[in-house]
């Protein structure tokens, strides 16, 4: 059995899932057909909680797959998951994908809602809830096992993560995608990746991008909608008749909350250290991000 040799590790909202899709399509590279497996991670939250269970997402590798691969956000932000992943794969490569944590924030809180762990609808709101949160107060059940996914700050925080895994890997383990790079042009950064990987180019062309910001229009509906398509599970009926994507699509708004001026500000506040951080490791202007207009 082929092991994983490189991870997709974060962060999350940061073009993780295109890059995922796109390198799983080269004929050499085999990635995890589960996306956030999240089995080295502790803190979790697991889909797969067995080593049986994780290697069976490798099963398929052949010898033409000369990388193998998967991507897990949360790993990024956790403590334990990177020296876990060198227990098993010392060799591993890592791929860290970065943005502007001022839109990264709003966009976590955007998805944590989509999939229901966050109740609170409106960003500012569940923003200044963080400190309440970490003391136990005003989780949602449905992130009552891991109330730190509803951390935006400490999440966003992507120069201190990337420091830290610094200390576990040299940086020629490590490649960096800014999303930015990735928006501007996809085929650079995929053909970066690739001889990263140390794999050869195989011509691709058409980068279409997964997993864009869903903003949903009632929190309680999207709730909802969830319940009613579990209860339709119990109940072993498994043909879809089309209402739940109907009432999924009525529910979803393409517009997403804009940060007030005062929020920005203090988001470029708060952010404003981490980000001049990063832009040390990265050796790479950022000063754009520090912008509050």
């Amino acid at each position: 059995m082929k092991r994983p040799n490189f991870f997709i590790i974060g962060a999350p909202k940061c073009g993780t899932t295109s890059l995922a899709r796109w390198l799983g399509e080269h004929p050499n590279i085999y990635m995890s057909p589960i996306k956030e497996p999240n089995f080295f991670n502790e803190e979790g939250p697991n889909v797969v909680s067995s080593l049986e269970q994780y290697e069976a997402l490798f099963a398929k590798a052949n010898e033409s797959h000369l990388a193998v691969g998967e991507a897990s956000t949360h790993y990024l932000f956790s403590r334990t998951a990177v020296p876990n992943i060198l227990a098993y794969a010392p060799e591993a490569r890592f791929i860290v994908c970065v943005r502007n944590p001022v839109e990264m924030a709003p966009a976590l809180h955007a998805e944590r809602v989509w999939q229901r762990k966050e109740t609170i609808g409106d960003f500012e709101q569940a923003w200044r809830l963080q400190a309440a949160r970490r003391e136990g107060r005003h989780i949602p059940p449905t992130a009552k096992g891991h109330p730190h996914v509803l951390q935006y700050g400490e999440y966003c925080r992507l120069g201190a993560q990337l420091e830290r895994l610094y200390t576990h890997v040299s940086p020629e383990r490590v490649c960096v995608i800014v999303l930015d790079d990735m928006a501007h042009n996809p085929r650079r950064v995929y053909q970066h990746v690739l001889a990263f990987l140390n794999l050869p180019d195989d011509g691709r062309t058409d980068f279409p991008v997964y997993n864009r910001r869903k903003q949903v229009r009632s929190v309680w509906s999207n709730m909802a909608i969830h319940t009613l398509g579990r209860f339709k599970r119990r109940l072993g009926i498994r043909q879809s008749l089309g209402i739940g994507r109907v009432l999924v699509r009525l529910n979803h708004s393409k517009t997403p909350q804009a940060l007030s001026p005062v929020l920005r500000a203090e988001l470029c506040t708060y952010f404003h250290d981490d980000i001049l951080l990063l832009q040390t490791l990265l050796q790479r202007d950022l000063r754009d991000w520090l912008c509050a207009s």
